[in-house]
C-alpha cells in the first residue's frame, strides 16, 4: 500500500506541536509497518534550510501554477532524517513561503492575507509533484488546513487521472482554528476543470469551519486528530456518517491509524 502524507506542520523543521509531531512520527511508523510513504509539507520560511539541509530537486521544479491571474513559479525542495529512514519533499516558492519569516502569521500574530493563496498552491503543487514522480498513492493523509483543498481536487478536478482515480482520501481534524476568514474570492480562486459552484457552497464564505467542512465533503475517512475541535466542524463530520477514528493517545495511534487505513481501503 502506498501512502501519501501531506503535513502542515512537521517536526524537527517546525517546533514541537501535536500536529508536527504526528507528521515526524506517524510516516516512520506506517512505514515500519511495510506500507511505502511519501510526505509533503510548506517550505516555510522560518525552515532553517542550511542546518536541516534542503535542496532543490530540479527534475520536478520548474512548473507555474496560475493563481487569480498571478504567476507563481514551483519549487520542489527535499530533507532527510537519516535515523528514520524517511523523506520529506517541501512544496516551495519564494513570494509565497521563503521571503517569509513565519508561517501563517506576521510577527505581530496577524493572520497573513493570502493564506487563501498559499493553500492553493501547496495543495495543486504537492498533486503535481506526486504526477510528476508517477507515484500513485492508495491512502491521501491530509493534515492541517492548508492542506483542505487535496480532498476537492483529488475527487474532482483529478479523479479521471489514472494515478488518483484509485485513491481514498483520509482527512484529519485538529485543533488548528483561525479567526477570521480567507479571502472572499477565494471560491473563484481554487477553480479547476471538473469542480462545480454547488459542491463548494461552504467556500462562497470561506471561515475556519466551512473550510473543514468542505474538506469533509470529499473524505473518505476523518480522523478525529486532537482531543478538543471545533464543535461545529465535529458536528457536521459525525453527520456526514462516514468512517471515523476517534482521537487516540500517544501509545497506539500508529497501530490505529495503520488499520484505519485498511479499512478505508476496504471500502
Amino acid at each position: 500500500m502506498k501512502v501519501l502524507f501531506i503535513h502542515q506542520e512537521i517536526t524537527p523543521y517546525l517546533k514541537e506541536t501535536p500536529m508536527s509531531l504526528i507528521g515526524r512520527y506517524l510516516p516512520q511508523g506506517i512505514q515500519e509497518k511495510g506500507k511505502e510513504i511519501r510526505i509533503f509539507m510548506p517550505r516555510f520560511g522560518n525552515i532553517n534550510e542550511r542546518r536541516n539541509q534542503l535542496h532543490e530537486v530540479i527534475r520536478l521544479s520548474g512548473m507555474n501554477m496560475i493563481i487569480n491571474d498571478t504567476d507563481h513559479p514551483l519549487i520542489i525542495k527535499v530533507a532527510s532524517i537519516q535515523k528514520a529512514r524517511i523523506q520529506i519533499y517541501f512544496i516551495d516558492n519564494d513570494d509565497l513561503f521563503t521571503k517569509r519569516k513565519y508561517t501563517i502569521a506576521d510577527k505581530n500574530e496577524d493572520f497573513y492575507e493570502d493564506n487563501d493563496d498559499r493553500t492553493v498552491f501547496f495543495s495543486r503543487g504537492v498533486i503535481e509533484t506526486v504526477r510528476k514522480l508517477n507515484w500513485p498513492p492508495d491512502i491521501i493523509h491530509c493534515h492541517g488546513w492548508m492542506s483542505s483543498l487535496v480532498p476537492l481536487y483529488i475527487k474532482r478536478a483529478f479523479k479521471d487521472n489514472p494515478l488518483f482515480s484509485d485513491s481514498k482520501v483520509v482527512y484529519s481534524l485538529y485543533d488548528d482554528d483561525f479567526k477570521g476568514a480567507f479571502n472572499v474570492n477565494y471560491d473563484k480562486k481554487l477553480k479547476m476543470p471538473g469542480i462545480v459552484a454547488k459542491e463548494i457552497k461552504w467556500l462562497k464564505n470561506p471561515t475556519y469551519a466551512n473550510i473543514q467542512k468542505s474538506a469533509l465533503d470529499f473524505a473518505d475517512g476523518i480522523v478525529i486528530a486532537s482531543p478538543n475541535i471545533n464543535k461545529d466542524v465535529e458536528k457536521y463530520a459525525r453527520s456526514l456518517k462516514k468512517p471515523i477514528l476517534e482521537y487516540q493517545g500517544e501509545e497506539n495511534y500508529v497501530d490505529a491509524y495503520n488499520d484505519f487505513y485498511d479499512k478505508i481501503m476496504a471500502l
